[in-house]
């Protein structure tokens, strides 16, 4: 008796108006007829529809398929050795795009996945995308890059402004005691320094004693760094911050 187009469909995974499809058009059509005119498929049919499908599967169009299975002159092979050279190409044009994605996404994880406003309200005239990319460049294959993005990635508006706000705050304390004449190796200023060191920690990646020497050198050897404390806060800030920090870490290693 052979099978219904509705037991077809549902081996093959097609739907039935697939196959009404696909007789209509000459390229699968059922071997027999049930009375009242209904379709019904043997396993030569099933053996065709699993061809067909093959190639559908490949990106062959329909009309290059029925020629394929129906003219005996035509090569498989040459046909799927075309196809393999178009995929081929298809797979690289998708690598690079799947990697623009990528970038894209990594691009999102500091402060751009805020709207415009959002993003001005946090982080003002500073740009976290441009930010973003440098950082990449210098430190993307450390392991407290890593650990920064991923604690960073579910950070909300809310939590920047927190961040925001105890940096500003720490800052703060840095230049009181800069006015006041305190001296860098103080105990209050290395009090304060301790309290940087543990908003990074906190906040973004284990800062060790040493890699937080390593950040208060980069404070004065880079003049963008440098300009964002004595330039946007008060001159001089930089180097008495970096001098609060190596006087913090002395003698210590956690």
């Amino acid at each position: 008796m052979g099978y219904s187009v509705g037991q077809v469909a549902g081996f093959a995974g097609v739907t039935v108006r697939t196959l009404h499809h696909y007789d209509a058009i000459g390229l699968l059509c059922p071997s027999g007829r049930a009375a009242g005119g209904h379709r019904r498929y043997d396993d030569a049919d099933l053996d065709r529809l699993q061809r067909v499908l093959f190639y559908r599967e490949l990106g062959f169009p329909l009309d290059e398929i029925a020629a394929l299975l129906d003219d005996p002159d035509i090569d498989p092979m040459d046909h799927l050795r075309r196809r393999h050279e178009v995929l081929t190409g298809r797979i690289e044009a998708l690598r690079r795009m799947a990697e623009a994605v990528e970038r894209a996404m990594e691009a999102r994880k500091m402060g751009i996945n805020l709207t415009p406003e959002e993003k001005f309200e946090v982080f003002g005239d500073h740009d976290p995308d441009a930010h973003e990319r440098e950082a990449a460049e210098r430190w993307g294959e450390t392991d407290a890059w890593k650990e920064s993005r991923r604690r960073t990635a579910s950070f909300t508006k809310e939590d920047w402004l927190r961040v925001k706000n105890e940096a500003d705050a720490i800052n703060a304390e840095f230049v009181a005691l800069l006015d006041a004449g305190a001296e860098p190796d103080g105990e209050a200023a290395t009090a304060v320094a301790e309290q940087h060191r543990q908003h990074l920690r906190a906040n973004f990646y284990d800062c060790s004693y040493a890699m937080h020497c390593s950040l208060a050198e980069m404070y004065v050897a880079d003049p963008r760094f440098t300009a964002a404390y004595d330039e946007a806060l008060r001159p001089g800030l930089a180097a008495y911050i970096r001098k609060a920090i190596l006087a913090n870490a002395a003698g210590k290693t956690a």
